[in-house]
C-alpha cells in the first residue's frame, strides 16, 4: 500500500492515518468538517488535500449510520482500488450497501477493537491499535486484493487480525462492548444526584465500573442505533438477573430463616456466575488470564514517583505485568498496585523496601 484516503478524521480515523503515515504511506484526509481534517493533518496524519487519482485503499471512519452513504459515494467516484470501513457495527452497513445495488467485491467491513473515552483528532495516537484485535468481515465475493490491503492496514497499525461473520461480530460486540457501556452508564447515573459525602467515598471499584460512562453520548447513540436488537436482548437477560438479585436481597431482610437462606443462595449464585464469567476475559496480550500477585506501594503524588518505582523494579529484574493506582481521598498520596508473577513478588517486595518504599501488606 502506497496511498490511502481516510474519510472521517475522528479518534479512529486519525489514529489509523497516523499509523499509516508513520510507515511511509501517503495519506489523504477528508471530513465533513474541513477544520477537523486540517487538525488531523497538523498532527502529522497526512494531508487534507484531495488525491489526484485513485488511492490504494479508502478507509471510511464515519459513524455507523452514515457509513453506507459515505462508502457508496466513494465507490461511485472510483476513489480507491479497495474500500474498508471501521464502524463498530457490520451487518447493517453491509445490507444497506447491498440494497443500493453496488458491486461489493472491492469492499471489506472491519472493526478495530480499540478506543478511548475521548473523541476527535486531538485524542488520536498512532499506537491506539497496537496489540488489539481488528475484526475483518469478508464475504465470499470480497476480492483477494482487498483482503490483502486490509491485512496490510492492520499490520501497519500493529493490530491482530480476526476474521468473523458480520452478524456474529455484531452479536459479539453487543455482549463485550455495547451492553457493558449502557450498564456502566446506568451505574454512573446513580451518582448524579448522590450526596457529596457518599461520592467522596468512591474508590477504585466504582472508578473501574464507571470509566467508560465518560464517553461521548452522541457517538454512542449512533453506535446503539445501528445495533439495537442484540443489545436489547442482552439487557433483557441482565434485567432478569437484576430482578432475581433484588428478590434475594429482600429475602435477606426477612425474619424467616428459610427465606434468608434462599436469599443467601440467590446472591451466591449471581456472584459465582460472575466469577465464572470474569475468568473468561482474556488476559495480557489476549492470552488466557493469569493469576498475578500484587505488591502494593504507598507513594506521594509527586512527579517522577512512578518512574522511580518502575526503574527500581527493573534493577531488581522484575517485570511489571500490570499496574493500578488508587488515589487517597483528600490526600496527595496514593497506592500503586504492581501485578507480578507470584515467584517475583517476594523479590520485588524486598528490593523496594531496601530502596525506601513503603509496602502495604
Amino acid at each position: 500500500m502506497r496511498t490511502a484516503l481516510v474519510i472521517g478524521t475522528g479518534l479512529i480515523g486519525t489514529s489509523a492515518a497516523l499509523a499509516l503515515a508513520q510507515r511511509g504511506v501517503v495519506v489523504h484526509l477528508a471530513d465533513q468538517d474541513p477544520e477537523q481534517a486540517r487538525t488531523a493533518a497538523a498532527l502529522g496524519a497526512g494531508t487534507d488535500e484531495a488525491p489526484e487519482g485513485r488511492v490504494d485503499l479508502a478507509v471510511i471512519a464515519a459513524p455507523p449510520a452514515h457509513v453506507a452513504a459515505v462508502l457508496a459515494d466513494a465507490m461511485r467516484r472510483g476513489a480507491a482500488r479497495g474500500y474498508l470501513d471501521v464502524a463498530s457495527v457490520k451487518g447493517g452497513p453491509r445490507r444497506e450497501l447491498e440494497a443500493l445495488g453496488l458491486d461489493l467485491s472491492p469492499y471489506i467491513g472491519s472493526h478495530p477493537m480499540s478506543g478511548r473515552e475521548k473523541s476527535g483528532p486531538l485524542a488520536a495516537t498512532g499506537d491506539l491499535f497496537e496489540g488489539r484485535p481488528w475484526v475483518l468481515t469478508p464475504t465470499r465475493g470480497t476480492d483477494t486484493e482487498v483482503l490483502n490491503l486490509a491485512l496490510e492496514l492492520v499490520s501497519h497499525c500493529r493490530a491482530v487480525p480476526v476474521v468473523m461473520d458480520a452478524d456474529a461480530h455484531d452479536r459479539a460486540v453487543a455482549l463485550v462492548s455495547h451492553m457493558p457501556h449502557l450498564v456502566s452508564s446506568m451505574v454512573a447515573a446513580r451518582l448524579e444526584h448522590a450526596e457529596e459525602a457518599a461520592v467522596r467515598l468512591c474508590g477504585q471499584g466504582i472508578r473501574d465500573v464507571t470509566r467508560i460512562a465518560a464517553s461521548d453520548p452522541r457517538m454512542w447513540i449512533d453506535i446503539l442505533s445501528a445495533n439495537p436488537g442484540p443489545v436489547a436482548d442482552l439487557l433483557a437477560d441482565v434485567s432478569a438477573d437484576l430482578d432475581e438479585t433484588v428478590q434475594a436481597l429482600r429475602a435477606l431482610q426477612s425474619s424467616d430463616e428459610a427465606k434468608r437462606r434462599d436469599g443467601v443462595t440467590g446472591i451466591e449464585d449471581v456472584l459465582r456466575r460472575g466469577n465464572a464469567g470474569q475468568v473468561r476475559v482474556p488476559g495480557k496480550h489476549g492470552s488466557a488470564p493469569r493469576a498475578y500477585d500484587v505488591v502494593a506501594v504507598l507513594i506521594d503524588d509527586q512527579p517522577g514517583q512512578l518512574a522511580r518505582i518502575f526503574a527500581d523494579a527493573g534493577m531488581a529484574g522484575v517485570n511489571i505485568e500490570d499496574v493500578r493506582i488508587e488515589h487517597a481521598t483528600g490526600q496527595q498520596a496514593g497506592l500503586v498496585q504492581l501485578m507480578v508473577e507470584p515467584k517475583a513478588a517476594p523479590v520485588l517486595t524486598a528490593a523496594l523496601r531496601e530502596r525506601g518504599w513503603a509496602i502495604r501488606q
